[in-house]
């Protein structure tokens, strides 16, 4: 997929939703009506960038459904099916002090509070009780294992330094 570092994936069409062209989304967003409230998306899908606007959406049932503009066939809709819908950066709200959107803290290199190197967050997987950083081994790394670290701020995660590229974890690295 080809995202700039100066976007984010907000979300992903899954189906076809009815007879008038709209879609089924999976959003990334919380709450998962967010994804609504951007109008201009692109879509990357097979190495290829549509932008594309949103004309109209709702939540339905447990998800999203929508309508892109300009869309109002099935058939066409179902060739944007497995589309990441991507967004800029930049249109995303500012955070308080202390959160983070996901897309920061992937990439971050993760040192324990001893200093060892355990590699760099690959990506986030959300669970029911906290969410989790997925960490890579890097060339850097102690080891070449992948670790499964709680994102717990001021428990596990002590420190975020965006600007270095690094977080600082209590965590053994034998766990």
């Amino acid at each position: 997929m080809a995202v700039s570092s100066q976007e984010t994936v907000i979300g992903r069409i899954t189906s076809v939703y009815g007879v008038k062209g709209w879609v089924k989304v999976f959003s990334y967003t919380d709450p998962i009506e967010g994804i609504l409230n951007y109008p201009n998306w692109t879509l990357v899908q097979d190495g290829k960038r549509v932008p594309i606007q949103l004309e109209q959406g709702r939540r339905h049932g447990p998800g999203i459904v929508v309508q892109l503009k300009g869309v109002s066939d099935r058939e066409v809709a179902r060739g944007y099916c497995g589309a990441d819908i991507v967004v800029p950066t930049d249109v995303m709200p500012e955070l308080p002090a202390g959160e983070y959107y996901w897309h920061q803290l992937e990439g971050l290199v993760v040192e324990t509070v001893e200093g060892e190197c355990l590699g760099k967050v690959h990506h986030l997987i959300e669970t029911g009780s906290n969410d989790v950083l997925v960490v890579q081994a890097t060339v850097d790394a102690i080891d070449q294992r992948e670790r499964l670290i709680p994102y717990l701020p001021d428990q596990v995660v002590r420190e975020i330094d965006l600007a270095s590229g690094k977080m600082v974890v209590d965590w053994d690295p034998e766990f």
